[in-house]
């Protein structure tokens, strides 16, 4: 979530890609636990920073869980 030197594309106000709107409900502790994290990292733009985290961990797991011609204990072989 850090900066690394990448530039990030700039999409004009105007257009905006995201038409859909999901809403989540915390509790006081987790929001504070939350807000924690992004000021001990230093992340100003919490929407994207979600959006990311839940993304990741999404695509990560659909990868785990992608189905195989064979079980892992057969490939370990």
């Amino acid at each position: 979530m850090t900066n690394n030197g990448k530039k990030r594309k700039k999409v004009p106000s105007s257009a905006s890609p995201r038409k859909r709107r999901m809403v989540c409900l915390l509790s006081e502790e987790e929001e504070q636990i939350i807000d924690r994290y992004l000021k001990h990292y230093q992340i100003t733009n919490k929407a994207r920073w979600f959006r990311e985290t839940v993304l990741t961990f999404i695509h990560q797991k659909m990868e785990e869980d992608y189905p195989t011609l064979f079980k892992e204990h057969d490939m370990r072989r």
